[in-house]
C-alpha cells in the first residue's frame, strides 16, 4: 500500500514536472542561478584561501649577522629561533650562497658584475629568514631577538640588522585585513544564500498558485494532504536535481577556463606573471569534486523540496 502510495505520487510528480513546460523551465531557470550563486560562494573561498595562503607565505622577516659571526654561533642562534612557538620555519642563508645569488641575478649587468669584482672581498652577511606561524607572531619575534641580544665568545653581536621595522607596516595591516576578509566572506555567503532561499521559495510558490483549481479540486474528492503535497515536492526535487546538473556543467566549464578567464580580466598576457591563480579553480574542483557534487547536488534537492513542500502547506492550506 505504501509502496503503491510513493509509486502514484511519483508518477504524478513527473507528469506535472513536464506538463508545466514554462513554469518548470522557469523554476529551475531560478534554482539554477541560485545554485551558481553557491558555487560562486565555494570559487570564491578557494580562490580566497589561496591568495591569502599565498600572501602569507610571502611575509617573512630577515635577520642579517654581522660579518665576522662564526657559522657555529650562527647555527646555534637559528636553533633558538626555531624553539620558538610563534615560527612556523627558518632558512640559513650562508654569505657565499648570498654572493651566488646576487651574481646569478645580476649576471647580465656589467656595471654591477665590475663593481663586485672591484669590492674583491664578499661584501654580503649570513642570514636568517624566518616565516611566523601567523603574520601578528612576527613583533613577539623581532622582540625575543632584540631582549636577547645574541653575541659570540668575544661578546661581538650576532645580529647587525632586523628587517622588521621595514615590514612592520604591511604585515600589521595584513594581521587586520585576513581575518575581516575571512569573515566577510562568510557573512556575504550567508546573505547570498538567505537572497537564494527566498527568490525560489517564491518562484515555487508561483507554480504552486497556478495549480490551486486543480488542488481544490482534489480536495474536494478526498484526496488527502499526502497525495496533494506528494506530487508538489517530488516536482521540486526534480527542478532541483536539473538545476544542480546544470549548475556543475557550469561550474566544470568555469573551473577549467578561470586562468585564461581571469588572466584576460586582469589584461594580463603573461601568465608566469600570476602563477596564483593560473590553475587554482581547476585543481580545487577535481580534488574536490565529490564534496562540491554532493553540496550544490543536496543545496538543489532541498532548494526544489523543501520550499514547495513550505509554500503548499503554507499558502495554500492544504
Amino acid at each position: 500500500m505504501i509502496l503503491t502510495t510513493i509509486k502514484r505520487i511519483t508518477r504524478t510528480g513527473f507528469v506535472n514536472f513536464w506538463r508545466n513546460g514554462f513554469l518548470s523551465f522557469a523554476s529551475i531557470v531560478v534554482i539554477t542561478l541560485s545554485l551558481c550563486a553557491f558555487g560562486l560562494i565555494i570559487f570564491t573561498g578557494a580562490f580566497g584561501r589561496a591568495l591569502i595562503a599565498d600572501v602569507k607565505d610571502k611575509v617573512d622577516i630577515n635577520v642579517y649577522i654581522s660579518l665576522s659571526a662564526q657559522e657555529s654561533d650562527i647555527l646555534a642562534l637559528q636553533k633558538d629561533i626555531e624553539a620558538l612557538p610563534e615560527v612556523a620555519k627558518t632558512t640559513y642563508i650562508s654569505r657565499d650562497q648570498a654572493l651566488t645569488a646576487f651574481k646569478t641575478k645580476w649576471q647580465n649587468n656589467s656595471l654591477i658584475m665590475q663593481g663586485l669584482t672591484e669590492i674583491g672581498d664578499n661584501p654580503f652577511p649570513a642570514s636568517i629568514n624566518i616565516k611566523a606561524k601567523d603574520p601578528g607572531q612576527y613583533g613577539n619575534i623581532a622582540t625575543f631577538l632584540n631582549d636577547k641580544g645574541p653575541a659570540d665568545a668575544s661578546g661581538t653581536p650576532l645580529i647587525s640588522k632586523i628587517n622588521y621595522e621595514q615590514n612592520k607596516l604591511i604585515i600589521d595591516r595584513l594581521s587586520r585585513i585576513i581575518p575581516l576578509a575571512e569573515k566577510s566572506g562568510l557573512i556575504i555567503a550567508i546573505l547570498l544564500v538567505a537572497v537564494a532561499i527566498i527568490v525560489v521559495f517564491n518562484t515555487i510558490r508561483l507554480v504552486i498558485f497556478t495549480a490551486k483549481d486543480e488542488i481544490s479540486v482534489m480536495k474536494l474528492v478526498g484526496a488527502s494532504n499526502i497525495y496533494v503535497r506528494g506530487p508538489l515536492v517530488v516536482s521540486g526535487i526534480m527542478y532541483g536535481i536539473v538545476a544542480a546538473v546544470i549548475t556543475l556543467v557550469v561550474m566544470a566549464s568555469f573551473a577549467y577556463w578561470s586562468d585564461t578567464v581571469l588572466l584576460r580580466f586582469a589584461g594580463v598576457q603573461v601568465a608566469a606573471d600570476f602563477e596564483l591563480i593560473v590553475n587554482v579553480l581547476s585543481t580545487y574542483f577535481n580534488q574536490n569534486f565529490g564534496q562540491i557534487f554532493g553540496i550544490i547536488m543536496g543545496a538543489g534537492v532541498l532548494l526544489g523540496g523543501v520550499s514547495s513542500y513550505i509554500a503548499a502547506r503554507r499558502y495554500l492550506k492544504v
